[in-house]
């Protein structure tokens, strides 16, 4: 009596699959290196072993490891290489049905169900004080990232008010729709600017106040301005070793002012000179083991449904 449409068919057949790889996979040992090391100014970073004479270093034992890190106690760490680049990262579209489900689960950890039941709640409007019953967001069923003139327009309005004219870009970021779209509604987004979260905070749930905060910031995010980031990387050598250290500095924040990088683990690397010798701290070895595909999450699994065009 299961339900077996085209959906259900080909999610169960995407997990079984998956089941598969699993149970088929073979481990495998391998050891990493890494130094963490010293310049001239602070602070410390730590530099992995990614070369040894021009080739790509795999240190399939502890004995294979225990000597490498031999050898490089007791050799000089050069700064060879400074590569510096600056990058111009773009917002993402608005949520549709499909990536709201995805940061539902990634960011709020709400079941799939969970978060389109608070969303039809946003939708069919909830009581806002004098306002009375307003509907927060527009019809979360939709796989179109298209906005409408007046919801563009007020958007680049709020963002100058709020945050300064640097905020908003020349032209309105316009998002194209996947060829399958059906695109006959807008993409999710905040009905009415001038009820931003804080200020319908006390009306709400918690989880509605949560996931409404989301849907605003990634609609305001979408329309603002490119972050950019100088994104520096390190080549050391010492010996025969070739060692990599990658970092990188926010020049100007744009969007993440509202919608935060989620990559907390970016080191950041000290002002040094090419040439320069550093100074060793600490030499670590580390054993590791290959890892199966992980299982599908409701959101990896809504993910990957999207990627194949398999409805939202």
């Amino acid at each position: 009596n299961l339900s077996a449409g085209r959906v259900q068919s080909i999610a169960l057949r995407l997990i079984c699959d998956r089941e598969k790889e699993i149970k088929a996979f073979v481990t495998e040992e391998y050891w990493s290196i890494a130094a963490r090391l010293e310049a001239s100014a602070p602070p410390a970073f730590k530099a992995d072993l990614a070369k040894a004479d021009g080739k790509k270093l795999k240190v399939g034992t502890g004995d294979v490891a225990a000597r490498v890190a031999a050898d490089l106690r007791g050799a000089a760490f050069v700064l060879d290489k400074i590569n510096v680049r600056t990058r111009h990262r773009l917002p993402s579209p608005p949520y549709i049905t499909s990536t709201l489900q995805q940061d539902g689960f990634r960011l709020l950890s709400y079941p799939v169900k969970k978060t389109m039941i608070v969303a039809q709640h946003l939708y069919e409007g909830l009581e806002i004080g004098d306002r009375g019953l307003v509907g927060l967001i527009t019809y979360m069923r939709t796989d179109s990232v298209r906005i409408s003139d007046a919801a563009l327009d007020g958007a680049r309005k709020h963002i100058h008010d709020t945050y300064s004219a640097a905020y908003v870009p020349p032209h309105p970021h316009v998002y194209k729709n996947k060829k399958k779209s059906q695109d006959a509604h807008e993409a999710i987004r905040p009905t009415s600017l001038d009820l931003p979260p804080e200020a319908v905070k006390p009306f709400l749930k918690k989880e509605e106040y949560d996931l409404y905060k989301l849907i605003w910031n990634k609609f305001i995010a979408s329309q603002m301005s490119p972050a950019v980031v100088e994104e520096t990387k390190f080549t050391i050598r010492a010996g025969r070793c070739e060692f990599e250290a990658k970092g990188e500095v926010i020049r100007f924040n744009g969007f993440f002012v509202v919608y935060p990088s989620l990559d907390k683990d970016t080191a950041q690397l000290p002002k040094a000179q090419k040439g320069e010798t550093l100074k060793l701290l600490e030499l670590e070895t580390k054993q590791n083991f290959t890892q199966p595909p992980a299982r599908y999450t409701e959101g990896s699994l809504v993910k990957e449904l999207e990627a194949k065009g398999i409805g939202r």
